[in-house]
């Protein structure tokens, strides 16, 4: 997900002083560890019925078929649902199962022992008033809006809350369906738009509803996340174009709001241009079958697997805000939202401790777009932009187990760290071949951030296990501590590194007519740098991300 980044700084000045260390519930755990009742069995695909009541904003009798397989023997399971929503009962095999609950989580008690390789399946039934978002996406939720002409606009946007807070399932990152079936019956003649292909629409009586209503049946046939499910609800129009994407056709289509049909049409051009990069940096789309789309929504934008909600109101920048993409003229929503259908979508983490994959990655994405439609020079400016949003709050990766991402510095300070990155490996070839066969490698998997660090040293033959620790596991960069002493005409510089034991990497200094390496450690070094200027020594940050510390 895309943060906006006057949002970071304001949240940051008012939570950075906070050191206190966190206190985590028993709701938290249940949330986020994978006990015996969930590692137990392995979701196949979800069959997912709604029905919205956009006047009573409730969701109405649904439910939920849940496909699974069994791991191991089990007669008991967890599975989730926000405690403000209802289970009325669960059907399975002909029988009604016993369930209690414990805050969201609910254990379905089986009438008989699940051997190990079964296959099964089981229907929750559910339904009441589901949250209502305060801030989406980033405080999420059901959105309940009009359009500019007084008609319903639904939306929901569930990533850190959790798909739980709307529709039953097994509410873990680790475990996607293979596919999934989302049908939603909303009140005539709105029109439901969410992931994946339209197979059908029909208008039929809804006695819960008491009128006429739409049904529209999605199918998504790639895993999915459970955060990525969506629904947008309204007067939708639909664009249609296409993109010849590696030999084969990626279906483009954009939902818009009726009277945004000419603006879209304009706007969206800027589609394709950028599918071709992030295919160049990346690989294929990851989701050719499922196509690919944009959906207007009341709330800025969300990367909605196939099916990315987008708000921008049709302007570059962030809301109009073009100093927010260093003074470029694109929509940094498009392009950040898309970025994610490879880092976050395709890809996506065992645990959100290990966001920093989604969104250091996709943040950097917006780096490299910027270097294939402006240029190199365009790119260095751009990413050291991003160098004043960092706050240096807290680490990066999170607490594992317990539902609890790391610092919001993953989006800039690991766009920054991969940067820096780049330029210790030296050859951007490599970089390049690695970017991409790491997306080609995970592609449509659940992985650890210690595979693709793995995965990194493996390809670079540099250890860099230091290297991640001092990025991702502490809050502060790395600072090279420095001085300069002249002899005569000459000077020598004096350095180390001032950062977790055994941190090394090596960086570029220029002497005002070339670079040079210089390999700080966390010893006193020195390098003799001549009769030069001193006025035009520079340490190169545009290339590393680090502070330095004069002595």
């Amino acid at each position: 997900m895309f943060f906006l980044r006057f949002f970071i700084l304001i949240y940051f000045l008012i939570f950075s002083n906070n050191t206190t260390a966190q206190e985590f519930s028993r709701k938290d755990s249940l949330r986020g560890s994978l006990t015996d009742l969930r590692s137990c069995y392995d979701v196949t695909f979800y069959d997912l019925f709604v029905i919205v009541d956009e006047k009573e904003f409730s969701i109405e009798k649904s439910y939920n078929i849940i496909y699974m397989k069994s791991k191991t023997d089990f007669n008991k399971i967890q599975i989730d649902l926000a405690q403000n929503l209802e289970v009325f009962f669960i059907e399975f095999e002909g029988d009604s199962l016993k369930f209690n609950r414990e805050y969201d989580a609910i254990y379905v008690n089986f009438n008989r022992l699940i051997k190990s390789g079964e296959n099964i399946a089981i229907k929750v039934w559910y339904g009441g008033y589901p949250k209502e978002a305060l801030n989406p996406p980033w405080e999420g939720g059901f959105t309940w809006e009009k359009d500019n002409n007084g008609n319903p606009w639904i939306g929901v946007s569930c990533q850190g809350i959790g798909a739980s807070t709307w529709w039953p399932c097994k509410d873990h990152q680790s475990d996607e369906p293979d596919s999934m079936r989302l049908t939603c019956t909303v009140r005539y003649p709105l029109k439901t738009i969410s992931n994946g292909n339209l197979i059908k629409d029909t208008t039929v009586w809804n006695q819960y509803l008491g009128s006429w209503t739409n049904v529209s049946e999605w199918f998504v046939s790639y895993p999915i996340n459970n955060y990525n499910v969506t629904l947008c609800i309204g007067d939708y129009v639909k664009l249609e174009d296409k993109y010849i994407s590696l030999n084969d056709t990626l279906k483009l289509e954009y939902y818009v709001l009726s009277y945004n049909e000419e603006k879209a049409k304009l706007h969206f051009q800027q589609v394709k241009p950028m599918l071709e990069c992030f295919e160049n940096y990346f690989g294929k789309y990851p989701f050719i079958n499922d196509g690919y789309s944009l959906i207007e929504t009341s709330y800025l934008g969300m990367e909605h697997q196939s099916g990315i909600a987008y708000g921008n109101k049709f302007l570059p920048g962030y809301n109009g805000n073009i100093d927010f993409i260093d003074n470029l003229n694109f929509d940094y929503i498009i392009v950040h939202e898309t970025g994610h259908e490879w880092w976050g979508n395709s890809i996506t983490t065992n645990d959100i401790a290990d966001l920093w994959i989604h969104e250091g990655f996709c943040t950097y994405s917006e780096a490299l777009y910027v270097e294939c439609i402006y240029g190199y020079d365009k790119m260095l400016s751009y990413i050291n932009n991003q160098k004043k949003y960092v706050r240096n709050d807290k680490p990066v990766i999170g607490l594992y187990n317990l539902n609890k991402k790391g610092s919001n510095d993953m989006y800039f300070k690991g766009s920054l760290m991969l940067h820096t990155l780049r330029n210790v490996i030296n050859d951007d070839n490599l970089w390049f071949d690695i970017l991409k066969d790491i997306s080609i490698k995970y592609k449509h998997q659940t992985i650890d951030g210690q595979q693709v660090i793995d995965y990194i040293d493996s390809r670079t033959k540099i250890d860099l296990k230091y290297f991640f620790k001092q990025y991702l596991e502490n809050k502060n960069i790395p600072i090279l501590e420095y001085r300069i002493q002249k002899k005569g005409r000459n000077f020598t510089l004096i350095y180390r590194w001032d950062c977790i034991e055994k941190f090394e990497m090596p960086i570029l200094i220029n002497n005002g007519k070339k670079n040079i390496w210089i390999k700080p450690n966390s010893s006193w070094q020195e390098y003799d740098l001549g009769n030069i200027d001193i006025e035009e020594f520079a340490f190169r940050q545009d290339l590393f991300f680090f502070k330095v510390k004069k002595q």
